[in-house]
């Protein structure tokens, strides 16, 4: 997807865009987007409040590398990791949930 002049007004960020692409769980064949994995499947782990470099099924809980994903090195890999950790976490204080099981 291509980030448009208007998707910036807005606050649409690469990242944002990247957190959203549909992948599918290479066990189940199930699709879901990253943000639905660190915010369903994710809730509660440990690893999740760090920079966890791994994508978890929210169906069948696989767990696997973002770089089969969405990112081509390591680097970009820990990039959003943070900021997905960072969107989660965020929402949680906001709503005063904690983010354990």
């Amino acid at each position: 997807m291509v980030l448009t002049p208007h998707m910036r007004q807005l606050g649409v960020t690469p990242n944002l865009l990247k957190t959203t692409k549909q992948v599918t769980c290479p066990r189940c064949g199930k699709t879901f987007s990253l943000f639905q994995s660190r915010a369903i499947a994710c809730r509660g782990c440990r690893r999740s409040a760090t920079t966890c470099e791994l994508a978890r099924c929210p169906f069948c809980d696989f767990e696997f590398p973002l770089q089969q994903l969405i990112v081509s090195n390591e680097q970009r890999q820990r990039e959003i990791s943070r900021y997905m950790n960072k969107i989660v976490n965020d929402y949680h204080r906001s709503v005063g949930k904690r983010t354990s099981r």
